[in-house]
């Protein structure tokens, strides 16, 4: 396991950790990590899969975790940015240092919604969203649709504009988050489009280019993530993926507990299974 500073194009560096096997299968897994959420929550994860041959990379956006500046307020982050820039990165140096592997990319939660924002997406052979979908409040269950638009309809507009970042670990969602980041998490809520529309602002969708298979988890117990949001996302978004659901059931936990993060969770291993089986 080694950590590096990669170089984005426009010169903000990105921390990036490696965790190599002792012997290769010729697989390596990407991840992309949920808004707000460090890359070390994967670590076990990672780590599972090096002992079984893989080449595991996780990193963190620029304005989270090892790839946050000294001063978060003001600084220039986004969604759209993470995967126009952050992610680019880590494919341009996948696509130059491991030719010869079988690429596979996991994209939990907004992880899965910038692989449409990078032309090499087509690099890997197949995707796995974890806890994914077109967040739009309107797909939500009620209680939880609430939450969401007095966070990000009164929360994220009045924080952002008082203290030039979001304070997402106040509301329980997370890091702090750039302004910019907070915005597109807004719009994912608020405007009916969701993922599309944030395609939209970039300029250039290359979702429809995607055709891999993609195997979609979603927890039984995770209560951002729905059936409606996930079917909107893979209809609007991603329609030529070829997709393949499955519900983890909160009494295949040994915790009985796994929601929107806690699948990658060393207490929820025994569930790590479910997607070796899908990267053979």
């Amino acid at each position: 396991m080694k950590t590096i500073h990669l170089k984005t194009s426009d010169q903000v560096p990105i921390a990036a950790t490696f965790f190599e096997p002792v012997d290769s299968n010729g697989k390596l897994l990407l991840i992309n990590s949920a808004t707000g959420v460090k890359q070390q929550i994967y670590f076990s994860f990672a780590k599972y899969f090096a002992e079984r041959g893989f080449t595991v990379i996780t990193y963190d956006y620029r304005g989270i975790g090892l790839s946050k500046p000294e001063k978060i307020k003001g600084f220039q982050a986004s969604m759209r940015i993470w995967g126009t820039e952050d992610y680019k990165t880590l494919t341009q140096f996948i696509d130059k240092y491991y030719k010869g592997f079988r690429k596979f990319c996991l994209g939990h939660s907004v992880g899965a919604l910038i692989l449409g924002m990078n032309p090499d997406s087509l690099l890997f052979e197949k995707f796995i969203f974890v806890a994914t979908q077109d967040a739009y409040f309107g797909h939500l269950k009620t209680k939880v649709a609430v939450t969401a638009l007095f966070g990000f309809g009164i929360a994220v507009p009045a924080t952002t504009k008082l203290l030039g970042y979001f304070p997402a670990h106040w509301f329980g969602l997370g890091e702090s988050l750039p302004k910019g980041a907070a915005l597109d998490w807004k719009t994912l809520i608020l405007n009916k489009k969701s993922t599309s529309k944030l395609f939209e602002k970039i300029g250039k969708d290359y979702s429809k280019e995607l055709t891999q298979d993609t195997f979609i988890i979603h927890a039984e117990d995770d209560s951002w993530v729905t059936e409606k949001g996930m079917e909107s996302l893979m209809h609007t978004a991603y329609p030529n993926l070829k997709k393949t659901y499955r519900e983890v059931k909160v009494a295949e936990s040994e915790k009985r507990e796994i929601g929107h993060v806690n699948f990658f969770r060393s207490f929820n291993k025994n569930l790590w299974e479910i997607i070796l089986n899908e990267l053979k």
